[in-house]
Formats: C-alpha cells, sequence, structure tokens
C-alpha cells in the first residue's frame, strides 16, 4: 500500500506550491497516472488536483491559439478553430483513444503520457533501464515489434505513445510552464528528450513544474494539414507508425511544410531532413519518396520490428499525396 495526500489547487500558484512536495505529482484526467499507480510504477507521496486551472481555448491577437493545459481532449478536437485551422490536431486526438478516454484526459496530461513498453509493466521478469537505471532492456533482444527504430541508444528502445504530440510536433507547439523558479515557455521539441544517459527521463521538466498551456503558433497553411495511424486494430490501438503533416504549394512546388512521425522513437520525431529536402521541390510522389528515405537513413531496427522502415516510408508518401492530390 502507498499512501499519499490528495488535494485540489484552486489556482496556478496553489497547485506550484503543493507540486513542490518531494515525489508529488500533478493529476488531471489521470487515465495514465491512475493506471501506473495501479501497477505501483508511480508511488506518489502526494497528488495535487489541478483539473480546476484553465481549460480555456483562446485565440490570441497574433493569430495563435492558446489552449489551457486543463481542457479535455475531446474539448480541443471539437473546438472550431483546431478543427478548421489545425485539422491535424483534430485528427490526431480522435484516433487516440475511446470516446470515454478523451473525455476525461486532459491536454496537460496527454504530453506527459509514459510509454506503453510491456517490458516497462513487468517488473518481475523484465529488466527496465527507465524503471530501473542500469538495469538494461529485455526489449533489445526481446518480442521488440512495437520499439523505436529512431534516435534509440542501447539503453532503451521505448517508443512515445501519444497521438496528439505527434500533431503538436510537426505544428511547432510552445508549451507554457509554472514552477518553484517562475513561468517560461519551450518549444515542444524541447519538451520530450531521447533516452541518452538518463532513460528514466522522459521530459525536461524540472522539479515542481507544471505545464499550463499549449500555444499553436499561426500557420495558415496547417488548413492544409492530415494524419495518418497505422495500428494493428481500427479501435483504441498505439501507433505502429503514424504521421502528421501540414504542406504549402506553390505552383506545384513545396513552399513550406511540416511532419512529424509517430511510434518510430523516444520522443514524437520532427522529420527535419524530410521537411529541408522538400523545400522548394515539385511536389511529387518520387521526391516525397527520395525524402522520406534520407529521414529514415539512420534507422535502426531491432529483430522485429525491421518492417516499420517501410511502413513509415508508404505512409509518408501517402499521406503527402493526399495532400497534395497526386498518385502515389
Amino acid at each position: 500500500m502507498n499512501n499519499f495526500t490528495y488535494a485540489r489547487a484552486v489556482d496556478t500558484a496553489d497547485a506550484v506550491r503543493q507540486g513542490a512536495a518531494v515525489d508529488a505529482k500533478y493529476l488531471g484526467g489521470g487515465t495514465n497516472l491512475v493506471d501506473l499507480m495501479r501497477e505501483t510504477l508511480e508511488r506518489p507521496s502526494a497528488l495535487v488536483d489541478v483539473t480546476g486551472l484553465s481549460s480555456a481555448i483562446t485565440e490570441q491577437v497574433d493569430g495563435s491559439l492558446l489552449i489551457g493545459a486543463a481542457a479535455k481532449n475531446t474539448a480541443a478536437a471539437e473546438h472550431i478553430a483546431v478543427r478548421t485551422r489545425y485539422p491535424v490536431l483534430a485528427r490526431a486526438i480522435l484516433a487516440g483513444a475511446s470516446g470515454q478516454i478523451r473525455n476525461m484526459a486532459t491536454v496537460g496530461g496527454n504530453l506527459l503520457q509514459r510509454t506503453r513498453c510491456p517490458y516497462f509493466y513487468d517488473q518481475d521478469g523484465s529488466r527496465c533501464n527507465k524503471r530501473s537505471p542500469g538495469q538494461g532492456c529485455d526489449a533489445i533482444e526481446g518480442f521488440n515489434r512495437i520499439h523505436a527504430i529512431l534516435g534509440a541508444p542501447s539503453a532503451c528502445v521505448a517508443t512515445h505513445p501519444s497521438d496528439m504530440c505527434v500533431a503538436l510536433a510537426a505544428l511547432g507547439a510552445m508549451v507554457h510552464i509554472a514552477g518553484p523558479d517562475g513561468q517560461r515557455t519551450i518549444d515542444f521539441a524541447d519538451l520530450h528528450v531521447l533516452p541518452g544517459e538518463h532513460p528514466e527521463l522522459e521530459t525536461t521538466l524540472r522539479p515542481g513544474e507544471l505545464i499550463t498551456a499549449v500555444e499553436l503558433p499561426a500557420v495558415p497553411f496547417a488548413r492544409q494539414s492530415a494524419y495518418r495511424k497505422v495500428r494493428d486494430r481500427a479501435s483504441y490501438a498505439f501507433a505502429l507508425i503514424s504521421v502528421a503533416a501540414a504542406i504549402d504549394i506553390d505552383n506545384g512546388v513545396v513552399r513550406d511544410m511540416r511532419l512529424a512521425l509517430g511510434g518510430v522513437a523516444h520522443k514524437p520525431w520532427r522529420a527535419l531532413k524530410l521537411e529541408a529536402a522538400l523545400k522548394g521541390q515539385p511536389a511529387t510522389p518520387e521526391n516525397f519518396l527520395a525524402a522520406a528515405e534520407l529521414e529514415l537513413a539512420d534507422a535502426k531496427p531491432l529483430t522485429h520490428n525491421a518492417f516499420k522502415i517501410e511502413l513509415a516510408r508508404r505512409t509518408i508518401v501517402a499521406v503527402l499525396a493526399e495532400l497534395t492530390g497526386e498518385i502515389a
């Protein structure tokens, strides 16, 4: 039995004050944290309920959209500005979970999901560097069909589970944070980290820090965006591969674009090499394929997941072809 205290935060300052306690955790919808507590993978000393904090979704004067961290996933997906200006995000949220879970889960909590690697959950029978640093990683030589092919060192090959985060990575979102040392804003790309020497660390959040909002920049061509998720079954399964993309075409040439991959790495994977290769080039399936191959050139498959490379390549080409009206 793990005893813990529970308190509802009245505002952000109160949440941060209470969250500064040793081993305290912020509680949003609880759709991941409560599961982890049941499995004793998380053993907080205190739960600080932040569901009463900002859930507003507000259009800013500079054209950006500010989404309060306490907003429910359903509310974000259904908001008219998200559906019309950032359809890739709405589609990613809808692909991510059942309606019941979307109604409970919060935007801030979605960003902090932990991996669904079965070796991470198997405390009695498997070694896991994420759970116990230095212990080893049984996934590397085990059944690793769902695991990472990009950015994965020998310490950990787990993948990030969120669909929403793949869309946010593609959009170049910003994350607003409050903590004991004040407030700060970081690029979404800097929130999650690759395993490196510390596979137990998944984000750059400092002790006691709380995500307060996610900001979507004004990206006019994000209206022309899409999300595709390839999974083992049609409902409520995590991605084998997912692609979030937005593209701006001028006279058949790629003027600008954003693309991110899910299911391939320890964090949502922004395809910067692919983007650079396509900008200024004709929007053709042949160029899409060449750019996809460039992005995946450093992929390192494991025993059971080499198929992900070809699956990612084909999915990238298919999504870009869909957005540009080309035939892949």
